[in-house]
């Protein structure tokens, strides 16, 4: 399937801004110069809602680091604990921020029937593997500790995520399983939308997304040599969970792939696998859509009903 008219023709404008040298690939700044430019591409792509309640607040890290975290509630009163969805954000562990994925995580939360927790994880290349994984550990423990004094109910959360989002979600899924000495969290489901699954190898879907649909191959290249120190970091499996030896016994599982993505086929093959070991696995795709699909509501109207099919089947879950 053809990529959506409305997509083709956003595609097109990022490419005149390369041809006339108003822009530059990802791969091709320094990560200091990308953040800024993803910052403010996130702009084009939706715009937030105001009507859904946000409140921030910090979560210490193990090492002390104070974290900034945001809190979404859709404004209506609940009697008790919340459900919660605890989300992280993409951006190839060197760009994106709690601001990146402020639209999307307001959409989401404005759903209904849960809250939704997100971290500003730190980034590499300052913070290397395994910082982010760590980090992402830490809050899920701090919502086991304190999420009850915030009003949520740390025994009914969904992990979920965006790309190398998606990843953490689906290693947090499987620490939680296999070193619960490491996460107290016992997840009821995760969400994993274009995730990485292989930060090691290149499929057919690298080479036929390469260049022009938005993540290209050479930036999720640069990406990881940013985050990985060396190569035995980015086959462990807590960056790379398709090469974790056993991956049963997770939570349910919603894979949510785009068509035209260079993550497709390892996404595809970690569904499979998530099957293959016996888990509750439910696999979508959207054919006509890029990568970072879940941030366009504001320039894909189909986008609109994603959202409120991704948040339906979480409720279901948790």
């Amino acid at each position: 399937m053809a990529v959506l008219p409305e997509l083709e023709a956003f595609l097109e404008l990022a490419e005149f801004g390369r041809l006339t040298g108003k822009s530059r690939a990802m791969h091709q700044q320094t990560p200091q110069q990308a953040r800024i430019d993803f910052e403010a591409s996130s702009t084009f792509l939706d715009v937030p809602l105001d009507t859904v309640v946000c409140e921030n607040f910090t979560i210490a890290a193990r090492d002390g680091h104070s974290l900034a975290a945001r809190l979404y509630r859709d404004g209506h009163a609940v009697d008790g604990l919340q459900p919660v969805i605890l989300y992280f954000h993409g951006g190839g562990y060197v760009v994106g921020s709690l601001d990146s994925h402020d639209a999307l995580c307001r959409r989401l939360a404005a759903q209904g029937g849960f809250a939704l927790l997100t971290v500003d994880y730190r980034l590499a290349p300052e913070w290397c593997f395994p910082t982010p994984v760590q980090d992402a550990c830490d809050t899920g423990n701090w919502l086991v500790r304190e999420g009850a004094g915030h009003g949520l109910d740390a025994s009914r959360v969904a992990l979920a995520g965006d790309s190398v989002g998606a990843t953490l979600a689906t290693v947090l899924a499987l620490i939680a399983v296999r070193e619960p000495e490491e996460l107290a969290l016992k997840p009821k489901a995760q969400l994993l939308v274009y995730p990485v699954t292989d930060a090691t190898t290149h499929r057919a879907s690298h080479r036929d997304f390469a260049e022009g649909y938005l993540l290209e191959t050479p930036t999720l290249d640069w990406f990881y040599a940013h985050y990985g120190r060396t190569p035995a970091d980015l086959a462990n499996w807590r960056c790379s969970p398709l090469l974790a030896p056993d991956l049963s016994g997770m939570a349910p599982a919603l894979v949510y792939l785009a068509g035209h993505d260079p993550l497709h086929d390892e996404g595809l093959a970690y569904a499979e696998r998530l099957r293959a070991a016996g888990n509750d696995v439910t696999l979508l795709e959207q054919p006509g859509m890029t990568h970072d699909f879940l941030r366009m509501a504001g320039l894909l109207s189909e986008v609109e009903a994603i959202h409120a099919e991704v948040a339906g089947w979480v409720r279901s879950k948790v």
